[in-house]
């Protein structure tokens, strides 16, 4: 080869190293205006994982609180939700979270009690007289149920909220205990809400979310309990043909994050994940409580027979329920009854 080529040659590999400096030196000053970086991709990617749908407040709530992070992080953090039980039930959505694998659980309380045992008590019947009440107690015992979730290995960021459970039933309304004599009710999977059923002398079926309206169709079971606004969201509605308003239950969401990976942010996105959590609370509050009224005439929209309890029926769903409290506390003497004490000093 003659030096003139191999001169040719090597001007050539000179000019493309240069071009690829200059081209990589370009992409990087891309990323900077101002001295400030601005990356291509978001710094930590957050996996939260709900049972509860798509379309719902839910679903208007979080979102709302994925735009407030990511314009608080300047881009750095994305939330990425996993919508109507994509990622397993509330309990399997716990376990992964404790584990790791998904950074935050959406979800009621109840479903998160196989992690945190005493959660189940804030679900328990007629505890709270009022939404109001409930409120209170729940906002003013804030730090006391994050050091709860904080010894299992969860960090509470704030509340949301399901609603006030009522009963879905094939065949009749639910005006005393005995209409629901030999009923075979869909419960959640903890023991608050089987005992709850059991003191209404019905035969609790535990059972996910996913698997509830089949069993409604097929007769697995007869009915079961839920706020309105999930009742439409999953679709069980479909399967029964009236509705009581017991409210014996409300049924506050939690959005906890796993405690390590909390601590391993830095500060600055910690902040601004947690932001007010009672401005959270209230937002979500607010989104879901709206719906409550709307929700219940499109039961009668539905032709779905609807009845109202009375204060003389209620009492008497509280006073067959007593026992579920009793055993809660027996079983959870401690945190778990100081939590109830907190609930009721604040009420």
């Amino acid at each position: 080869m003659s030096n003139e080529k191999l001169s040719t040659k090597s001007k050539s590999r000179s000019s493309r190293r240069l071009f690829m400096a200059t081209s990589s030196a370009a992409a990087a000053a891309s990323f900077f205006i101002g001295g400030k970086a601005l990356a291509a991709d978001p710094e930590f990617v957050i996996k939260l994982g709900t049972t509860a749908p798509a379309g719902t407040p839910w679903e208007q709530a979080l979102k709302a609180w994925k735009r407030r992070v990511k314009k608080a992080t300047d881009g750095r953090v994305k939330i990425k939700a996993y919508w109507g039980g994509a990622l397993g039930d509330e309990q399997t959505i716990a376990d992964r979270v404790t584990r790791g694998g998904v950074q935050v659980y959406g979800g009621s309380c109840g479903g998160a009690s196989n992690k945190v045992p005493e959660l189940e008590g804030i679900e328990l019947p007629y505890l709270f007289p009022t939404l109001k009440a409930a409120d209170k107690a729940l906002d003013s015992s804030y730090d006391f149920v994050d050091s709860m979730l904080n010894r299992r290995g969860l960090k509470l960021l704030f509340y949301s909220e399901n609603g006030r459970r009522s009963i879905g039933l094939k065949g009749g309304f639910v005006k005393s205990p005995s209409d629901l004599k030999g009923k075979k009710m869909r419960s959640q999977q903890t023991d608050v809400h089987i005992d709850t059923w059991r003191g209404l002398g019905a035969s609790p079926v535990p059972m996910p979310v996913t698997e509830v309206l089949s069993s409604l169709q097929t007769g697995v079971v007869d009915g079961f309990d839920n706020t309105p606004l999930f009742t439409f969201a999953a679709s069980w509605y479909q399967a029964v043909d009236h509705f009581t308003l017991t409210q014996h239950s409300y049924q506050p969401g939690i959005i906890a994050m796993n405690k390590e990976y909390w601590e391993s942010l830095p500060a600055d996105i910690r902040t601004a994940l947690l932001g007010d959590p009672e401005a959270e609370a209230r937002k979500h509050r607010k989104m879901v409580r709206a719906m409550e009224p709307v929700l219940v005439q499109n039961f009668r929209n539905a032709g779905i027979a609807v009845h109202e309890s009375t204060k003389a029926e209620k009492a008497a769903f509280a006073k067959a329920t007593k026992s579920a409290h009793a055993k809660f506390r027996k079983k959870h003497s401690g945190d778990g009854s100081k939590m109830l004490a907190k609930f009721q000093a604040a009420m």
